[in-house]
């Protein structure tokens, strides 16, 4: 079991009011598995994978990653935690705008001090089509090109868990479709467990289940 969540709930503070995001969610993804979450705007997909990240904390429930528990890590432990284990695809890339394709992928390898070859980066650029790329910046990359750097990114340290919000949600169709062509690709063969958040209905049933997020919890679709 790669994520297990149980019982979980959020709220939040509104003047005098107690806004409930997340009500009592349980979700399991195996390992390997590629589960979608949708469900309509203000249904809280982006509270609930911030939650998943550990980058929120939660009121009740627990969340389990790889069997370890997140719900008492402290800020530091939870940093490592998440660069160890959880990898992250953005709408907006947020790639380092004066580092080179190839300094990009390595930022995260050098946070984290793991050791990596000049090659295995290279190799990650061709994974997703960009070797011919790797000295230019984002700024001379198309959309296209800094979003396969983002994938490329998100997988390079082998995370246990990759979370993608919305990974095509800035690029015009044609564009898109071949991203998130790639997309899955990678996370198939690398056997990354994969939870994306999309409005787009295609790309959930390329996944192998889709869970609809309504009156914060899941439906299966």
């Amino acid at each position: 079991m790669s994520l297990k969540i149980t019982n979980l709930k959020k709220t939040y503070s509104q003047g005098v009011e107690t806004l409930t995001i997340l009500n009592q969610l349980n979700l399991q993804v195996n390992t390997s598995e590629v589960v979608a979450v949708v469900g309509a705007s203000g249904s809280g997909k982006s509270t609930f994978l911030s939650l998943a990240a550990g980058l929120d904390s939660f009121d009740e429930g627990d969340i389990e990653i790889n069997s370890q528990s997140i719900k008492n890590l402290n800020p530091q432990q939870m940093t490592k935690f998440r660069g160890e284990n959880i990898g992250f695809i953005f709408q907006q890339f947020h790639l380092v705008s004066h580092l080179s394709a190839f300094e990009n992928i390595v930022l995260p390898l050098e946070i984290m001090g793991l050791s990596f070859t000049k090659q295995d980066i290279l190799n990650a650029l061709k994974n997703v089509g960009l070797n011919e790329r790797a000295s230019h910046k984002p700024a001379e990359l198309s959309g296209g090109e800094c979003q396969r750097l983002a994938l490329a990114r998100g997988l390079i340290t082998k995370p246990s868990l990759l979370l993608a919000d919305e990974p095509s949600g800035s690029l015009d169709s044609e564009t898109g479709a071949k991203v998130m062509s790639l997309f899955f690709e990678q996370v198939r063969r690398t056997k990354t467990t994969t939870i994306l958040v999309t409005h787009d209905s295609e790309l959930a049933k390329k996944c192998d289940r889709t869970y609809i997020l309504k009156n914060g919890n899941f439906g299966l679709s």
